[in-house]
Order: structure tokens, then sequence, then C-alpha cells
């Protein structure tokens, strides 16, 4: 199951208390004191690991603590330190106070571990406090009592290319196409209910994430179907590819890409203005392509083409600077017949590349 919020309580270990107490052998005389210090409380850490890509753990869990220190005892023996909770989650992970919304951590590389509450010192037995005026003291501190902190998590999947179309107009059966990643592909919409992550290789050594988002459709941010709740998952990433159908039924292209960028920008100002490129799909089922890719380039000013139905911002070695308004290229496609697929992929990861995104 996909779970990528979740709600839960974090507690530390409470800190041991000291001993007091005396030495008592035979033979020794006046033996004084001898209580050892308590162990100190259990830390709370976070640690982010690629194993795992889901917060299902997490949910329905209202407490994680770690463990309390032992108590200090006799001949100057120090109590055993609580053992540490450690948390494991996916990259992407955003730790967030639920009180007062503060961003606590941002989890995103694999392996990276972070101290989030600390647990409580143990306290001091009694031979810490001997001195020529009490040799005799019956006094141990106790231990410091445990933090505790109400937290979110929301996991923002990492990826360097994220899509964003309406339903049923090739996501899918593009990134099963071109990486490793293997979604549901049906001819219904909203097939894609999760987010799906896929490698996408270029070449023997070279490659990039693509990041699969269930469908947008018009009214998304008043909470119409699936996509608003998962636009999270694609403010990581680095480039957004627009995917629109050339042979939908009821919009046309630039209708679909105008409805698009007016729901991303109500989700967020940010993610509107993100670099993109438009990709228009399903070639395979419309007969005048070329046609509605003139119509359409006409809004940008695209310099220079790869080919006749793939046309790029600005000359083919030249990807610096290209303006957020205008996409990096416009390419007509069609993942079912492979067409324009591999040009698709080595243009997406040139601009990753050359512009250090």
């Amino acid at each position: 199951m996909f779970v990528d919020h979740a709600k839960f309580t974090i507690r530390s270990g409470k800190g041991g208390a000291g001993c007091a107490s005396f030495r008592r052998e035979k033979f020794v005389e006046l033996g004084g004191p001898d209580g050892g210090d308590g162990g100190n409380g259990g830390n709370v850490y976070f640690q982010a690991q690629n194993n795992t890509h889901t917060l299902a753990f997490y949910s329905g869990k209202r407490l994680l603590k770690a463990g309390s220190g032992e108590q200090g005892s006799s001949r100057k023996k120090h109590g055993k330190k609580g053992e540490d909770l450690v948390l494991i989650v996916p990259p992407g992970t955003s730790v967030i106070d639920a009180d007062s919304g503060e961003l606590l951590l941002d989890m995103i590389n694999d392996g990276e571990k972070k101290l989030i509450l600390k647990g409580g010192k143990g306290g001091l037995g009694n031979v810490h406090f001997k001195n020529s005026v009490n040799q005799a003291p019956t006094y141990a501190q106790p231990g410091e009592p445990y933090s505790e902190l109400n937290l979110r998590l929301e996991l923002k999947s990492i990826a360097d290319v994220g899509l964003v179309g309406f339903p049923n107009v090739g996501k899918s059966t593009l990134i099963s196409t071109i990486s490793n990643a293997k979604p549901e592909i049906a001819n219904y919409e909203f097939t894609t209910i999760t987010p799906k992550l896929g490698r996408v290789n270029v070449g023997e050594f070279d490659g990039f994430i693509m990041a699969d988002i269930p469908g947008i459709i018009g009214g998304a941010s008043e909470g119409k179907g699936l996509g608003l709740a998962f636009l999270k998952h694609i403010e990581r990433t680095k480039i957004l590819l627009f995917m629109l159908d050339l042979a939908h039924p009821g919009m046309d292209v630039k209708e679909q890409f105008a409805a698009l960028k007016t729901e991303l920008g109500k989700f967020s100002s940010e993610l509107a203005l993100r670099p993109f490129a438009i990709a228009l799909t399903r070639s395979d089922a419309c007969k005048n392509a070329s046609e509605i890719l003139a119509d359409f380039a006409g809004n940008f000013e695209m310099k220079a083409k790869l080919k006749d139905d793939f046309l790029l911002a600005k000359n083919e070695d030249d990807f610096s600077n290209t303006p957020t308004s205008k996409p990096f290229f416009i390419a007509v496609i069609s993942a079912a017949i492979s067409h324009n697929i591999d040009e698709l992929k080595y243009q997406l990861f040139a601009q990753i590349s050359s512009q250090n995104l």
C-alpha cells in the first residue's frame, strides 16, 4: 500500500536516576558513597533509505518512543543507556512539526541520518556529592525527563522529470516504455492511482529518474479527481514534461496545456514556473499531427528542428538559459509505436545535464 503522509508523536528516552549507596565490605571501615550515575535516555533519529518507498509503516501509529536510561547502581556502576529510536523513511520525506507547521528536517539523500530529539541526561550518583563537609551524602540526582514532539510526515518523491497530463494520455505507457517502471495500463481514466518512479537509462552509464503521477483534470484545485493530492510528488522534479493528447475527444492541445498550467499555478506558483518540455502524445491515433504541431508551436519561439515533428527552443547545441515561459522542446510522440521516444529520452537528458538542473 502506498502511503505518502503520516501523523504521530515521538518521544525520547528519560534519563536514569543516579544511585545513592555506600560501600559495605568486611574489613573496610567508613567505605563512603559509591552510587553510580544513571544512563542517558535514548535519542530519536530519522534516516533516509532507498529500500523503502512509502510511509505505510507509520500509518495508524500514535506514539513511537526511544528507550529510557537505567538507574545507576552501587560500586559506581553506570546505568545502561536507553536504546535509540531510528525512524526509517524514503528519501524525499519532509518532517514537519504538526503543531506549528515548521519544517524540522528534510530527508533528501540515501543513508543520511539526522537527530530530532535528544534523550534525557542520566542523573549523578551520590559519589559526586562527597566533600569535606558532607562525607556521607544520601542525595543522588533524578534523570532528566523525556522530550516529545507531534510530527507530520510528507513524502515528496525525488525525480528529474515529472510527467503532467490529463488522465489516459499515455503517461503510464511512456514511463513503462523507456524506464524500468511497470505501472498498470488500461483503457480507462485514472488507471494510475499512486505515483510511479522509473529509471531511464541513457547509454551504458547515464540516466535519470522519471515520475508519473495520477492524471490531473480541470478543477483539480477544488478537489476533483486524484491529481492534486499527488502534485507534491513533482514539486522536487527538475523538469516537467507536459503530455498533451492529440486524439483527446473533448479538448485540443492548447486547451489541455492552458488547463494544466492553471491547475499547477493554483497548487504552487513555484511549480508553475518550473522548466518544462511538451510532448504531443498518441500520434498513431491522429492523422493531422503535423498541422496541430505547427499551429500549437506558433505560441512559442522555436528556433530549431531536431526533426520535422520535434522542435527545439534553440539550436541543438545550445540549451542554456531557456526561459520558463517557453518549452525546451515540443515533440510529437507515440509510445505505442516508439515514435520519437529515443529522441525524447536523449533531449530530456541533455536538458538535465547541460543546465546542471
